[in-house]
């Protein structure tokens, strides 16, 4: 089962030759299921998800954020909503989006999207979120982990294939939210299972970052760069089912001189489907 996850970027920059570029890369990696964080939805143009899951043949879901003001304020246009999306070869027979614990003064809407998959053999509990980008906002996002975690125990019943949970998690691999995600070096952990980041199986060579200065749309900001978009995984199933097989960046260069998003994908190959 190929697995993608990817920030979109939303609205920003040239949204309407990076969509052109965003479906270029879909369609070459084909993937089975695709979590899309900044997915937009406008009065006018239709949803993004929408337009992907039609061009590639894909079954889609989609939530919106109940907040998006913050959003729509930073390109002057209250018509266009924000949100995540689940792409799928198989269809979604349930989905369920929660949103995302943040103080007030923060809050622009960020949710978690649970989609549960038919795919042959096994129903695959698959979830994509968006976490609070706010500066050292790490204890924040330890609680958006905590409840993620809970988000997903609460779904995972009633199959052997381990959940997939992908998304931005705006933190770096050894920050204190992706421990607490993967219950290793915290006290306490989150409630559920302990999640396997993917990446943890890609080539040790293989260049990580997602949030990247090599990208035109993030040099400007002078961050170096920095893995932040994640694949993250269950404990295996009988006989290895949903285990780690490969996992690398995609998306990370321009398709006809434009650079799809400000964030490279992650694509993960997993085992059993």
């Amino acid at each position: 089962m190929r697995v993608v996850t990817w920030n979109l970027w939303w609205r920003f920059g040239p949204w309407e030759e990076r969509q052109k570029a965003i479906l270029a890369v879909l369609r070459e990696l084909r993937p089975d299921v695709v979590g899309l964080q900044e997915v937009w939805a406008a009065d006018k143009g239709g949803n993004l998800a929408e337009w992907l899951a039609g061009e590639l043949g894909l079954h889609w879901t989609w939530s919106a954020s109940e907040a998006p003001g913050r959003w729509q304020r930073r390109i002057g246009d209250d018509t266009v909503g924000i949100g995540n999306a689940v792409l799928s070869r198989w269809p979604v027979v349930e989905c369920a989006a929660l949103r995302l614990p943040v103080p007030e003064e923060f809050d622009d809407g960020r949710l978690a999207l649970y989609a549960r998959l038919d795919a042959p053999g096994h129903r695959v509990p698959f979830f994509t979120a968006h976490l609070t980008s706010v500066p050292d906002g790490s204890a924040v996002r330890c609680a958006q982990v905590d409840a993620l975690a809970r988000f997903v125990a609460g779904h995972r019943r009633g199959t052997d294939f381990p959940a997939v949970v992908t998304g931005d998690f705006n933190a770096r691999p050894d920050d204190p939210e992706i421990r607490l995600l993967g219950g290793y070096g915290t006290d306490p952990v989150a409630a559920g299972p302990a999640l396997v980041d993917a990446w943890e199986h890609a080539d040790p060579a293989a260049p990580s970052a997602t949030w990247d200065g090599a990208n035109p749309y993030v040099g400007a900001s002078g961050v170096p760069g920095v893995r932040i978009d994640y694949v993250h995984v269950g404990p295996p199933g009988p006989g290895g089912l949903g285990g780690v097989r490969a996992v690398r960046r995609a998306g990370d260069g321009p398709v006809d001189g434009v650079w799809p998003s400000d964030h490279a994908a992650v694509v993960a190959d997993l085992a059993g489907v």
